[in-house]
C-alpha cells in the first residue's frame, strides 16, 4: 500500500481544522504524502462530497488512501467506515451516502466499520464534533502508513447495506433526453451532467447541431433556450451558451467565457433536471 492519503472536506481553509488533520496524520508517519482534493465542498453537501471523490479518485494509484468528512450527522448513530473500491483504492469517511457514486459507477468490494476502541486519537474520546481529525484523519493515516490492514480497520460490514444517495439515470424517451445538473465546474461555472457521451451519441447527435435545452429544479422551469453541440468552446462566438462533452465524457453546459451557473442561477443535484431536444436546423432560401 503506497504512502499517499489525500483529504477531502467541507471545513474550509480559514482555521485549524485541515491543519490539525494533517497534524494528526503526520504524528502517525511523519513520511506520509499528504494531498488536498479539495476543502470547499459547500456544508453539508454529502452529494457534492460524493461526486468530488467519484471524479478524482481512480486517477491516483492502488492503495491510495482517501478521507471524505462532509458530516452534518457527526456524533449522531450514523456509522464510521472504511470502503475498499474495485480498483484497490480506500474511502474513509462517515457512511452518510458519501461513496454514492463510487460504489455505483466504479464499484465497493468490501466495506468495514472502523473500531473506534483501537482507531481512534488517543484521548479524545470525549470529543464528539471533530470525528475528522480524531476518527478519520487518524484512521485514514493508520491504513496509508501500514500501521494497520484494511482487516484491523474493524468488523467487516454488508456492502448492500451502505447509505446510498438517490442518483437518477439519464435517458432517452421519444426525441427528448433527460437528465440532471450533478455537478459544477466551479470556477468557470459550467453544469456538468449525468448524460454520457454514448447516450447522446446515440439519439443521432452531431457536433453542429441544434439542440433545444430546458433545465428545471424539481417543476419549476429555469432556463429554455437553443444551443449548439460543439466540440470547443471557440465552436461559438463569446457569451454564446453551448453543449460540449467534459472531462468525464458526459454532456457539459456552458457560457463561452462566462458561468452559465451564475447567470441563471442554477445549482447541482438530483432535483436539477435538464432535458435536451434535436431541432431541425433552418435552412434559409436565397
Amino acid at each position: 500500500m503506497g504512502k499517499h492519503l489525500v483529504l477531502q472536506t467541507d471545513f474550509g481553509t480559514c482555521d485549524g481544522a485541515v491543519s490539525a488533520m494533517y497534524g494528526v496524520a503526520l504524528s502517525v508517519d511523519s513520511n506520509l504524502n499528504i494531498f488536498d482534493l479539495t476543502h470547499e465542498i459547500p456544508q453539508y453537501n454529502i452529494w457534492e462530497g460524493s461526486y468530488r471523490l467519484y471524479q478524482t479518485v481512480s486517477y491516483w494509484p492502488e492503495g491510495t488512501v482517501f478521507v471524505s468528512v462532509v458530516d452534518p450527522g457527526v456524533g449522531s448513530n450514523r456509522l464510521s467506515i472504511v470502503v475498499k473500491t474495485a480498483d484497490n483504492h480506500y474511502i474513509v469517511t462517515p457512511d452518510n451516502g458519501t461513496i454514492t457514486h463510487i460504489k455505483q459507477r466504479i464499484g465497493v468490494i468490501e466495506a468495514r466499520e472502523i473500531d473506534e476502541n483501537v482507531n481512534r486519537l488517543p484521548n479524545s474520546g470525549e470529543s464528539y464534533t471533530f470525528h475528522g481529525r480524531d476518527v478519520y484523519a487518524y484512521t485514514g493515516a493508520r491504513l496509508a502508513s501500514g500501521v494497520i490492514s484494511f482487516e484491523e480497520v474493524g468488523p467487516a460490514i454488508n456492502v448492500e447495506q451502505l447509505v446510498e444517495l438517490s442518483v437518477p439515470e439519464a435517458a432517452i424517451t421519444g426525441d427528448v433526453i433527460t437528465g440532471t445538473v450533478d455537478i459544477l465546474d466551479v470556477r468557470f461555472g459550467n453544469l456538468w451532467t449525468n448524460v454520457s457521451r454514448q447516450l447522446f451519441e446515440s439519439a443521432g447527435i452531431t457536433y453542429g447541431d441544434s439542440l433545444e435545452v430546458t433545465i428545471a429544479n424539481n417543476t419549476r422551469q429555469v432556463y429554455k433556450n437553443i444551443m449548439t453541440f460543439g466540440r470547443f468552446f471557440s465552436d461559438t462566438h463569446l457569451g454564446e451558451p453551448l453543449l460540449y462533452v467534459n472531462s468525464l465524457d458526459n454532456l457539459g453546459v456552458a457560457i463561452n467565457q462566462g458561468s452559465f451557473a451564475k447567470a441563471y442561477h442554477i445549482s447541482t443535484g438530483a432535483n436539477w433536471k435538464i432535458s435536451i431536444r434535436k431541432i431541425p436546423k433552418i435552412i434559409y432560401n436565397r
